[in-house]
């Protein structure tokens, strides 16, 4: 993979965001699922998991953008094309591409998300990001080598 012009500190910021989002989500996962759904919770872990899959894209789009492909905005392209130019390995990718199916559904049909779907997804999936968040770096950290 061809890269030029790749900004570390822009992939960096968005991970360090990454990383904030999912420590606060990963409190409301320690929540038995009555605490979780009694209160505001379900909207701010949506709130953070919402910005977090928009930050993945972000990162996403910019390293596609910065290879020798044009510029592509689909996010489950994106997300294929990141395990096609083996930026992420292909198991990432297709949990990318779930996710951005997810972040569809957050965003365009976020009338249809259940409070209790949210409280598995963080019981069940946080994980995956995790993953994207390792791969990532071991990918910059391979450009600076």
């Amino acid at each position: 993979m061809v890269i030029s012009h790749l900004n570390i500190k822009l992939i960096e910021d968005r991970l360090g965001f990454i990383n904030n989002a999912l420590a606060r989500l990963k409190k409301l996962s320690s929540y038995s699922e009555h605490d979780f759904l009694n209160n505001d919770n379900p909207a701010v872990a949506e709130s953070y998991l919402r910005r977090s899959l928009e930050a993945i894209f972000d990162i996403g789009r910019h390293v596609i953008a910065k290879s020798a492909r044009k510029g592509i905005i689909e996010y489950k392209e994106i997300a294929k094309a990141l395990g096609e130019e083996g930026v992420v390995s292909k198991e990432c990718a297709d949990n990318l591409i779930l996710m951005a199916g997810y972040r569809n559904r957050l965003i365009h049909f976020y009338h249809e998300i259940e409070e209790k779907e949210l409280y598995s997804i963080l019981k069940e999936n946080l994980g995956d990001i995790e993953r994207f968040v390792k791969e990532i770096m071991a990918f910059i950290k391979a450009l600076k080598e």
